[in-house]
């Protein structure tokens, strides 16, 4: 993506430079707490939770959300940096991944692991073979690991044989271990019991994007052209330009809510999609709704401190509270929509953005970032520091991204 000439505003070489310095910074950083907290050196892998007080639960279960996005971006990490130290975290992750969390006997990967290693969840769901792919294929490119690209396909078949829907397109949610339906198929307790969401379509939709990068399969650039246009035409509400959430299997939409987080990641996502895809009447489409999508988060969910609000519950509420995920996704989600629009306002909102982390979120003692702070800007120390769903995968992938699209000027 090359730049477009922007209204007014614009970075001098000094600021590109002390921007980029700031992000590899914060990279290296996110990526030495993890390394010297996180690693179980006694049970293999990776400690599975450190609350918000920074106390170490070292007999967590160990879920592969975590896993692979520590894999992910560890090699990502690896393979723009010379430190030996990050591809040899992610030459550990993945050697846990495939020992532990692959199903040796139906294929994919198990949800959820005991402290020793022991599947104690063995449910399929999609959200989660789907962060699998993304960190395999980043490994490959790091690697060239022919055994990593194999499993990469295994569990890219095993997705469209089992959770593809060829009626009425879409994947579903979840299967049990013999990748048979199941009634429960909700990815966390809040969510709701939908047979299709967003949110997997969205992680399916970056792990397809990473893994045609990876190998430009046809059989993968088909699915990834039929998920974009599956954003386009089920999930992104024209109207209003926020996500719809949940569907049951004929896509009538069963419940929602916005969340701002999702909108300004899926934005930035679905252009990438598009981008690395390389249809260009497929990005003449995509390039404007990313944008509007990216203008109705900044208009509705800023807060004036710089800090992205929550979401709009279900009941209407505001949740003003600023979640460390959507603080990253709205520094890359910005900028994306500065560069594909020229419009200033956006380099703005990612500025004030990134400035709110730095204040905000960053914990200046224990390390890493808050999962939250309030509307009062207080950090919540209930919530984990690490663990099931708080990885090194936002906010490292937010440096990394910044530092590649600030060396594009």
């Amino acid at each position: 993506m090359k730049p477009i000439k922007p209204e007014g505003q614009t970075l001098d070489n000094q600021q590109l430079i002390g921007l980029k310095e700031e992000f590899q910074e914060e990279l290296d950083h996110i990526l030495d707490w993890w390394q010297n907290r996180m690693i179980d050196w006694e049970n293999g892998g990776f400690y599975g939770r450190m609350d918000g007080q920074s106390q170490l639960h070292a007999e967590a279960d160990k879920s592969v959300i975590l896993n692979s996005r520590i894999l992910w971006t560890f090699a990502a990490a690896a393979r723009l940096s010379d430190n030996y130290g990050y591809k040899n975290t992610a030459d550990r992750a993945y050697q846990y991944l495939k020992q532990h969390f692959v199903d040796p006997l139906e294929g994919g990967v198990f949800w959820m692991l005991d402290y020793k290693g022991e599947p104690v969840q063995t449910k399929k769901q999609i959200y989660a073979q789907a962060f699998t792919i993304y960190a395999l294929s980043e490994y490959y490119m790091l690697t060239q690991s022919q055994e990593a690209l194999n499993t990469v396909f295994e569990i890219f078949w095993l997705i469209e044989k089992y959770s593809y829907d060829r009626k009425t397109d879409g994947y579903y949610e979840a299967f049990n271990r013999e990748w048979q339906t199941m009634h429960d198929l909700r990815l966390s307790e809040k969510d709701a019991n939908a047979a299709k969401t967003m949110n997997t379509h969205l992680h399916v939709l970056e792990a397809y994007t990473n893994l045609y990068r990876a190998c430009p399969h046809e059989a993968v650039s088909l699915a990834l052209t039929k998920l974009i246009v599956c954003f386009l035409e089920k999930f992104i509400d024209p109207e209003h330009h926020h996500l719809n959430l949940f569907f049951d299997q004929e896509w009538n939409l069963s419940a929602s809510h916005i969340s701002y987080g999702h909108d300004i990641e899926c934005s930035w996502l679905l252009w990438e999609a598009a981008e690395v895809l390389g249809d260009e009447s497929l990005k003449k489409r995509v390039a404007p709704v990313v944008v509007q999508m990216a203008e109705a988060t900044l208009q509705e969910g800023l807060a004036p401190n710089g800090g992205l609000n929550h979401e709009i519950e279900y009941n209407g509420h505001r949740n003003t509270d600023k979640h460390w995920w959507p603080q990253a996704e709205a520094v890359v989600g910005f900028h994306n929509a500065w560069l594909l629009s020229g419009k200033d306002h956006y380099l703005q909102a990612a500025q004030q953005s990134w400035s709110f982390i730095k204040k905000h979120l960053k914990d200046p003692k224990g390390g890493e970032w808050f999962w939250l702070v309030d509307q009062h800007e207080k950090p919540n120390l209930m919530e984990d520091k690490a663990g099931p769903w708080k990885a090194p995968y936002h906010n490292g992938r937010m440096c990394m991204e910044m530092r590649r699209r600030l060396s594009l000027y």
